[in-house]
């Protein structure tokens, strides 16, 4: 299992390889050329020495204009050691294989990356022996994907907009908009792109939110992951519902979770809109009110009928 944000950011261009050359190509704008094959290396860095260095993901993108290694860090937090161990990381591998090495970073904090986009410039002031400039990848460039068909399109790409942007007023949208998009590709890769999802979002909200989605799905209670929610869903009395019928236990949570986007939101919610929610079991009807919920402005807006 994925255990920290730190892994998933990086993993998931192991799982997606492609992935990273889209974000270089559309997020980035570099002119990064099509890889004819990618291929995970050995991230150890160590040398003779017992000093260990490893960096994050290590891939080999062949293309039609050369051979690339595309070396990803996962950055958490402003680090100034980085200045020292970036540049040798690439100089190493490029003393390795002999062939040029790409320095991509991802990260959730909008400080971090900005602080990682300066340039490294190594020697005498005004004549540079070393520069290295990285690419970044975060929360000013990733897009935000909350549109269910976009999603759809490049469902890779929208579990890294949800990894990158899993907190504030668009997290709902984007979380529902993965939620279902999930539903399209094999069980296998989406229980993979569920932890990756969750094991980064920060906010215990989205979080809660996000677990509360995956009920729906139920490949997700085959998956690992699904054993820790269900601990946690027992001692919140979640999951109650399944004790008595999986399908009613997924109307529950689905229930609760069009009440909690309105409250996450911000938008108050009445007695009456409340247990009229709650009492609610069928899931075609809950279904349309969570989508609702994500763009509405007041939470009678659940039922434009009335």
């Amino acid at each position: 299992m994925v255990g920290s944000s730190h892994e998933a950011l990086h993993r998931i261009f192991q799982k997606d390889p492609t992935l990273l050359t889209k974000a270089l190509q559309r997020v980035l704008h570099v002119p990064f050329p099509e890889p004819r094959e990618i291929a995970a290396l050995n991230v150890d860095l160590t040398e003779v020495e017992p000093v260990e260095r490893r960096v994050d993901t290590l891939l080999r993108a062949e293309t039609d204009e050369g051979t690339y290694l595309l070396v990803v860090e996962s950055q958490g937090k402003v680090d100034d050691r980085k200045r020292g161990s970036w540049p040798y990381y690439l100089s190493y591998l490029y003393e390795k294989y002999r062939c040029e090495p790409v320095l991509i970073v991802i990260t959730q904090s909008s400080a971090t990356a900005r602080w990682a986009s300066r340039p490294i410039r190594l020697g005498f002031p005004g004549w540079d022996s070393l520069t290295v400039r990285p690419l970044v990848l975060g929360p000013d460039n990733v897009p935000v994907i909350a549109d269910e068909r976009q999603a759809e399109r490049d469902v890779p790409l929208a579990v890294l907009s949800a990894m990158t942007h899993g907190r504030g007023p668009q997290a709902p949208a984007i979380l529902e908009s993965l939620a279902s998009a999930l539903r399209t590709i094999d069980p296998d890769s989406a229980a993979v792109f569920v932890q990756f999802v969750d094991s980064c979002l920060a906010d215990p909200q989205a979080k809660q939110m996000w677990r509360e989605l995956m009920t729906a799905i139920q490949y997700f209670w085959r998956h690992p992951l699904a054993e820790q929610v269900r601990e946690e869903g027992r001692e919140q009395g979640l999951e109650q519902g399944l004790e008595q019928g999986l399908e009613q236990g997924r109307a529950q949570a689905k229930a609760e979770m069009v009440v909690r986007i309105l409250e996450w939101r911000g938008i108050p919610v009445s007695d009456a809109v409340r247990e009229r929610v709650l009492a609610c079991t069928d899931l075609g009807r809950l279904e349309v009110w969570a989508q609702r919920a994500v763009h509405a402005a007041e939470a009678t807006e659940l039922f434009p009928e009335e």
